[in-house]
């Protein structure tokens, strides 16, 4: 009895040797669980480097405008390695007291943290001076709570370092979806930003945004308002995942004019619909699409009020013309991209209808590959317009290829010749042109060809 007593002792501490091993093993993988994890949370947003891509064959022949400093306006850009080695990924505009800001953001119901803190800024008090804080290689998109912080740590920064309220700081990032802001690095450079604030600086500021990007973005114009000089100065980035609402796209535009914020804001609303609301490169938004337009009132014209005025109407021209200009370049800069495509849409129902169609040919697959092998298939637009939910009639469409008549009638064109299609399709710049022939709707947008580059350049974008 007592032999028995003696080996249940035993097999007890044996069991109890085993339990505490088998403890010890478990917290051992424990942590070198959490340390695995760590690393991988570390890697999320290690800098990497990567080569750029070769610049798009669509680019402006004269490279980068000689773009005017506009008073009351400073850049400054900085290597924070946010994403990558080596690459200017952070820029900073100071703007100065009395300086007005309007806006327009993407419509995305996952839209990230620095969309959502601009929109509650916007329309605020313009009395204090204000900046502008954007980041490259990461879009601070889903990334929960965290990225609000984000954001928050970012502008405080610089609200603290220029001296300005933290309300008039207005922050952009731009890059993958999903993965932390490394935000300490941008905040360990605010200083250097700071230092490096220089009003002929733009060129840096216009660099230091882009991501898929193959050449940096700029565009200007000039006008007189009340006798007074005004220019009008903007950069933008976009190359992929661009298509209305509002079209990853940032623009930042600069002018000296001086006009109310209410005025300027309804002009940009207005610009915007037929500038980045009329472009697409995939049919896909952005998270985190942002324009921004800041107006410093440096140029001493007499403030614009009412956008129905002479003054006004001429300056909305002038800042529309910037606004296209800088939508057409996103399109030429493509993912991938080697030709320039404008779809104009007529005789349509009403302009609703019209801008359907455009849409529905712009974004098609069939249109854009076939544009990009240089095939005439006109077949493919006739079925882009019948997809597009707009009203039409067969017999009464037309389509074009520029000035050549390809169909109309029902039927293709007796005029119409392919190898007149085919040659036309080597152009780089193109013009698809359809006509309902039911109403007086009309709508123009911009799109580009699909190509094999836009895979390679998507399939390992995270890279």
């Amino acid at each position: 009895m007592a032999d028995d007593k003696k080996k249940k002792l035993k097999k007890k501490a044996k069991q109890d040797k085993s339990s505490a091993k088998g403890a010890k093993a478990m917290a051992k993988a424990l942590k070198k669980a959490e340390k695995m994890a760590a690393k991988v949370g570390r890697a999320l947003v290690a800098t990497v480097t990567k080569a750029p891509n070769p610049v798009s064959p669509l680019a402006p022949k004269d490279g980068f405008p000689n773009l005017p400093e506009i008073a009351g306006v400073e850049f400054s850009a900085v290597a924070a390695g946010v994403k990558y080695q080596g690459r200017k990924d952070v820029m900073l505009a100071r703007l100065a007291p009395g300086t007005a800001i309007a806006g327009a953001f993407t419509r995305s119901a996952t839209r990230s943290a620095p969309v959502l803190d601009c929109q509650a800024k916007i329309g605020g008090d313009s009395t204090a001076g204000a900046a502008i804080i954007v980041n490259s290689g990461n879009s601070n998109a889903f990334t929960g709570a965290g990225g609000q912080d984000a954001v928050t740590r970012i502008t405080s920064a610089v609200a603290q370092a220029l001296d300005i309220p933290e309300l008039r700081v207005f922050s952009s990032s731009t890059g993958v979806i999903g993965q932390p802001l490394p935000d300490e690095r941008i905040t360990a450079k605010i200083d250097d930003l700071r230092d490096g604030l220089s009003g002929a600086a733009i060129a840096d500021a216009a660099a230091a945004i882009m991501t898929t990007d193959t050449f940096p973005k700029g565009a200007l114009a000039t006008l007189e308002l009340d006798g007074m000089p005004v220019k009008i100065a903007g950069i933008a980035k976009g190359s992929g995942m661009i298509a209305p609402d509002m079209a990853t796209m940032l623009v930042y535009v600069f002018t000296d004019a001086a006009i109310s914020q209410t005025a300027l804001q309804r002009i940009v609303s207005r610009q915007n619909e037929t500038s980045f609301n009329a472009i697409t490169v995939d049919s896909d938004t952005s998270t985190s699409d942002t324009l921004l337009v800041a107006a410093t009132g440096a140029a001493g014209n007499a403030p614009i009020e009412k956008t129905n005025s002479r003054d006004g109407k001429a300056f909305e021209a002038a800042l529309g013309a910037v606004m296209l200009n800088l939508a057409h370049q996103v399109v030429r800069d493509g993912e991938g991209a080697t030709k320039f495509v404008e779809v104009n849409v007529t005789g349509a129902e009403n302009d609703p209808d019209a801008r359907r169609v455009a849409m529905a040919i712009a974004n098609s697959p069939l249109v854009k590959t076939a544009i990009a092998g240089e095939d005439p298939n006109w077949g493919r637009i006739v079925m882009a317009v019948g997809k597009s939910g707009a009203a039409a009639d067969r017999d009464r469409l037309t389509i074009r290829f520029g000035d050549i008549l390809v169909a109309e009638n029902g039927w293709v064109s007796p005029e119409y010749s392919e190898d007149a299609g085919a040659g036309y399709m080597k152009q780089q710049d193109l013009a698809i042109n359809v006509d309902l022939g039911l109403g007086g709707g009309k709508s123009t947008v911009w799109t580009c060809d699909l190509t094999h580059q836009y895979i390679t350049i998507n399939a390992d974008y995270r890279s």
